[in-house]
């Protein structure tokens, strides 16, 4: 007779929240196994006693058949004890425990469950058009917790007592809702209230639950413009359709070009106005259904939803009012773009959302279950070479459905908390080997936003009880994460440099040690010398980085201004190139929108430097290109120039490789310098020629693939490092990336990017934790060993 042990078994991961106890429990019934499960601070914790091929059985299935929403990071046998009386006929589901650390990982918000869509379809059902149906296997979770163990206290969920029915369903281990800590119904749970505002500024409800629906069911039907709170803050939301109803919303936003996303019930709609791929599709049918950049089906929808844009930004459903929301015939494409107005963060309290948004909207569909934490739609993107193993996803905003889930890196980090730039800013706690990175923030020269970055702060060291003894921002003495970080944190904080942080964290997520090329391209980030950088070159690791080439610097004409205005920088790449400011005028049509005086102007500001802070800026060389070709003069959003200058981009082109422009490599005493005036030279000719602006975009972008592969052969043939990362906002050019990545291995290069952070500052914080955990590391070993440093 085979013998009987009693296993203690530890499970951590994304294991509270997703119905893991419950699968436990029906998993130890079905090897014939005893003993208990609960939660605690750490994640799963279990003894189950029997035979030993059951318990082995059982523990592999505990990752093998986890539930959909779990994330089991590992299974560890902790103990093997012999058999106990205690309890030796049963198996249950104990009370959380909140004993120790906090390590186990928040789950993040998911989709609506096919199980509760066709429960919320049934007439029969008790649920039966419910907006906030949910169960252990789908619906909010990270944008209601308040702490950890994670139990409906701990949420916004504890206003809503449940009713005998619910409690029924939470009691039961077999049911699918048991520990569902949002699960709720029409008697017990939220509802929905529809509000408007009259003439004289009085606030009026004029419907809840279907009536409130169907009140901004007919305003976006009739062309208005409905705001929509749904799991993680408000939408706006109107008729993808019309034309003058995107127009309106555009008007009330302040929004000009900038594109809306939609979103659309089934793959079989998004069908209808954007191709995609399998990867695609598994994107925008995964729990954390985020908004997938697709190419566009043109003259489906109006031009003005993604004005001068090939791809259009999907995103099917994410919560079940979205699917009520969907279903009135002839509603079947919906602007859904953040619900805010212009300066401020996505709105997600009712009294702001009611206060703020009639600005915009008509209408604002409410309900009563707080939103604890703002968390915006992830943006997503694939990109597809027969050189590329797999389809590769690059995250544009890293958000709702993927925070606050941790990362692994590949070195143990100290207890740092990385607070980000200026612009996307998120923030990251590391512990272990593991960094934990919040929702995106924003863009923190707004006091609400900042105000938000703060909280977010809190609140992930409030549920890791994580304690950082070390803060990592921005080198720039002006940010307000920077001061924030200082004031806060005082002497424990270490300032990392932009472009190296960018590096770290495409280094960390990559699980990259050692010496590695970093090629670092964006708009600005405040260098080591003070001065602007953004087209680099680095060489080093975690801990120190070498600039060993850059972008030749180009004047800043008006300092910020430029960005508003590409025209500005266009103006002086021509006169840098080409002499003067008549043979650049001369060369650019499109410099016409300049008067002679501005011209003058311009020309003494960048000779005489008035004004005009130097960068050597990728960021600004793109706009500079596509103000010249007139695709872009003056800039609504960020990177608008560059966006539309890779949306004309002609890929299917023929061209020879010497068809692309020339980059000169100037090698100086330091850093070599990257000089672009031959390629602005041969833009002129091009121009000057009349050859198709989709040929000239191609070749100026084949230029930058060019430089990048000869600078880093370079490198490697005076340094010998083989291992390269791209990384910086310019990386969210697609044809830049996937052909500066394929053309580095074929070349011989271990070239990485990134998969799991965005390349733009959302990545920032997380290289910041990599590079102060590494000094603060390096500096206790020079004081445990001073005769070596």
């Amino acid at each position: 007779m085979e013998s009987t042990q009693r296993w203690r078994v530890r499970v951590t991961g994304v294991v509270q929240g997703v119905g893991f106890r419950p699968f436990v429990y029906r998993l130890a019934h079905e090897h014939s196994l005893t003993g208990w499960v609960n939660n605690d601070s750490a994640g799963v914790f279990l003894e189950a006693q029997g035979r030993l091929p059951d318990l082995s059985a059982f523990t592999a299935a505990l990752s093998a058949e986890a539930p959909p929403l779990a994330r089991v990071s590992e299974v560890s046998v902790q103990e093997r004890l012999a058999a106990s009386q205690d309890g030796a006929d049963a198996f249950v589901i104990r009370e959380s425990e909140n004993s120790g650390t906090a390590t186990t990982v928040v789950p993040a918000d998911s989709h609506v469950c096919d199980d509760c869509l066709a429960e919320m379809n049934d007439p029969a059902d008790r649920r039966h058009r419910y907006p906030f149906i949910n169960c252990t296997h789908c619906g909010p979770r990270y944008s209601l917790i308040r702490g950890l163990p994670y139990d409906r206290a701990a949420t916004t969920m504890v206003a809503f007592p449940m009713c005998a029915a619910c409690e029924s369903e939470y009691r039961d281990p077999l049911d699918r809702r048991y520990h569902a800590q949002p699960t709720a119904c029409p008697d017990c749970g939220p509802k929905l209230t529809a509000s408007v505002r009259d003439g004289d500024g009085t606030l009026r409800v004029v419907g809840e639950s279907d009536d409130a629906l169907n009140a901004a069911l007919d305003i976006v039907r009739n062309g208005g413009i409905v705001a929509v709170k749904s799991v993680g803050g408000f939408h706006l939301a109107a008729d993808a359709r019309n034309a003058e109803a995107v127009a309106l919303l555009r008007k009330r936003k302040r929004r000009d070009s900038k594109p809306f996303a939609v979103m659309v019930n089934d793959l079989a709609s998004v069908d209808e106005i954007a191709s995609h791929t399998p990867a695609e599709d598994e994107l925008m049918l995964s729990p954390a259904r985020p908004i997938v950049l697709l190419r566009k089906r043109e003259g489906v929808l109006p031009d003005s939803v993604a004005p001068r844009n090939p791809s259009l930004g999907v995103m099917l459903p994410s919560a079940p009012l979205h699917h009520l929301l969907l279903e009135r015939e002839g509603l079947d494409v919906l602007v859904m773009t953040s619900g805010n107005v212009s300066g401020y963060p996505i709105e997600f309290r009712n009294e702001d959302a009611l206060a703020r948004l009639f600005e915009v909207a008509d209408l604002v569909l409410h309900h009563d279950r707080d939103i604890e934490t703002r968390v915006d739609d992830s943006v997503v993107r694939t990109s597809d070479h027969p050189d590329l193993d797999r389809p590769l996803v690059s995250f544009l905003r890293r958000s709702r459905g993927y925070a606050p889930y941790a990362l692994d890196v590949p070195v143990e980090v100290s207890p740092v908390i990385g607070l980000g730039a200026e612009l996307k800013v998120t923030v990251s706690l590391a512990r272990g080997r593991s960094v934990y990175m919040s929702q995106h923030i924003g863009d923190v020269k707004n006091d609400e936003t900042f105000e938000s970055h703060r909280t977010a702060a809190d609140h992930l060291a409030r549920l890791y009880e994580l304690a950082p003894s070390l803060a990592a921002c921005d080198l720039h003495p002006d940010f307000r994460a920077s001061q924030y970080a200082r004031g806060t944190y005082g002497v424990d904080v270490e300032e990392v440099q932009h472009h190296h942080a960018h590096m770290s964290a495409c280094m960390a997520e990559n699980q990259l040690t050692g010496t590695t090329i970093g090629v670092v391209f964006d708009g600005s980030g405040y260098g080591l010398d003070g001065t602007i950088w953004g087209g680099e070159f680095l060489l080093g690791d975690y801990s120190a980085v070498e600039r060993v080439a850059h972008l030749r610097r180009l004047p800043l004409l008006g300092g910020d201004q430029a960005v508003r205005e590409p025209v500005r920088t266009g103006f002086a790449l021509a006169v840098d190139a080409l002499g003067d400011k008549d043979a650049a005028a001369a060369a650019f049509p499109a410099l016409g929108v300049l008067d002679e005086q501005q011209r003058s102007v311009y020309a003494v500001m960048a000779a005489r430097g008035i004004n005009s802070p130097l960068a050597s800026s990728m960021g600004r060389l793109f706009d500079g290109a596509a103000a010249l070709l007139g695709i872009c003069t003056h800039s609504e959003y960020e990177a608008q120039g560059p966006i539309e200058l890779e949306g004309l981009l002609g890929r299917d082109l023929d061209l020879e490789r010497s068809d692309a422009y020339r980059v000169l490599r100037q090698p100086g005493e330091g850093a070599a310098e990257l000089d672009w005036r031959p390629l602005i030279g041969a833009l002129a000719g091009d121009v000057a020629a009349g050859t198709l602006p989709a040929v000239i975009s191609r070749r100026f972008h084949s230029g930058i693939v060019d430089m990048v592969v000869a600078e880093c052969e370079e490198i490697r043939d005076r340094r010998g490092i083989n291992q390269v990362v791209l990384s910086g906002g310019v990386f969210l050019n697609e044809f830049l990336l996937v052909n500066c990545l394929v053309a580095l291995r074929r070349a011989g290069f271990d070239a990485y990017c990134h998969r799991l952070v965005p390349t733009n500052d959302g990545g920032i914080s997380l290289g910041q934790v990599m590079v102060a955990s590494a000094r603060q590391a390096d500096r206790r070993r020079a004081e445990r060993h001073p005769a070596e440093s």
